[in-house]
């Protein structure tokens, strides 16, 4: 009986072993930064290009509309004004959208909301979106 004792703790603590360091790792925020060095960038370096007359992006040519591209969520409010934040919200990572009715950035998996410069509007977020300059040029939308 010891001997059987002894076994279940042996294997108990192998299972342990296995499964404290996956949970621990599953529970870190993995949110990635905003890469604006990637293959959208057009050449530009640190800045990323877009032309709203293009297919992918032709969200972004009507007010409400918007697009996320290398974790930016791009938005046009209206009378040609664009805005650019990290599309991760700060609280737990989760993938922000555009509410064009509201004119606010909520989170769908908390209920934190933020405003068109990235300001905490609404917690659990305690930390702003970066936020990202836009200038425009006719269709082509440069962010950074």
């Amino acid at each position: 009986m010891k001997r059987r004792i002894a076994l279940e703790k042996i294997v108990y603590a192998a299972g342990m072993l296995i499964a404290v360091p996956t949970a621990l790792t599953s529970c870190e925020d993995d949110i990635p930064a905003p890469d604006d060095n990637n293959n959208t960038n057009n050449g530009t370096g640190d800045k990323l290009v877009i032309d709203i007359s293009s297919a992918g992006y032709s969200a972004l040519a009507s007010a409400g509309g918007s697009v996320i591209v290398n974790n930016i969520i791009i938005a046009n409010t209206g009378n040609n004004n664009f805005v650019a934040l990290s599309s991760k919200c700060t609280h737990n990572g989760c993938t922000i959208f555009y509410s064009a009715a509201n004119n606010h950035f909520p989170c769908p998996c908390h209920g934190a909301v933020f405003s068109t410069q990235g300001a905490v509007l609404n917690g659990p977020a305690q930390t702003a979106l970066k936020s990202y300059p836009v200038s425009v040029d006719g269709n082509i939308l440069t962010i950074g």
